[in-house]
């Protein structure tokens, strides 16, 4: 997560979707750049909310404007099954190794999910709190240019992404009924990505 105070601007990470490389070109531009530990740098709206919010709210303003990238939810789960096939997670409980994308998903949809599918949904990351605290302003991940456009006018600063946190490719293919059953069991996730213009 970056804070931008005179911009009067944050930008969430949503884990997947692209963050990491505008933060590692945007940081430098920040007042705050949450990167460390995971839960603070992928910090969602309702721990934002409760924690960050009051702090910018007190110094920067409550008219900050809070940006965030989504997905489409079977690339996003296709991106976090790629990235736990890394060899540096091999042997551990949240590896993916050994796994095909449909056993991915089937762990994902399971009643208690197995610790390599327990990604949490982008759609309860960026869902809005009761008191009015919600995301201003989102981007698809597939049209990243839009959100570059926009913080580039926004910080007034060209912004040159470089490619990081790759994974390795893979097929991810799912079977017709087992991608039915994801969109139905996933519909808010769906219906949040086609909701962004």
């Amino acid at each position: 997560m970056l804070i931008f105070s005179k911009a009067k601007l944050v930008l969430f990470s949503v884990p997947k979707t692209g963050t990491t490389a505008l933060e590692s070109v945007l940081a430098p531009h920040a007042a705050i750049a949450l990167r460390d530990p995971p839960e603070l740098k992928h910090s969602p709206v309702y721990r934002y909310n409760r924690i960050l919010r009051p702090m910018v709210e007190k110094f920067i303003g409550d008219d900050v404007e809070t940006i965030a990238v989504v997905r489409e939810p079977v690339s996003w789960l296709g991106s976090w099954y790629r990235y736990r096939q890394r060899p540096f997670l091999s042997g551990r409980a949240v590896s993916t190794e050994g796994l095909s994308f449909a056993e991915f998903v089937e762990g994902y949809l399971a009643p208690e999910r197995p610790a390599f599918a327990n990604v949490g949904a982008q759609s309860k990351f960026v869902e809005p709190r009761p008191n009015g605290t919600a995301i201003t302003r989102l981007f698809k991940y597939e049209a990243l240019d839009l959100c570059i456009q926009h913080l580039e006018a926004r910080l007034e600063l060209k912004i040159d992404l470089p490619k990081v946190n790759v994974s390795p490719r893979r097929d991810l293919a799912l079977p017709a009924a087992l991608e039915a059953r994801l969109k139905a069991a996933c519909a808010e996730d769906f219906a949040l990505w086609a909701s962004i213009a």
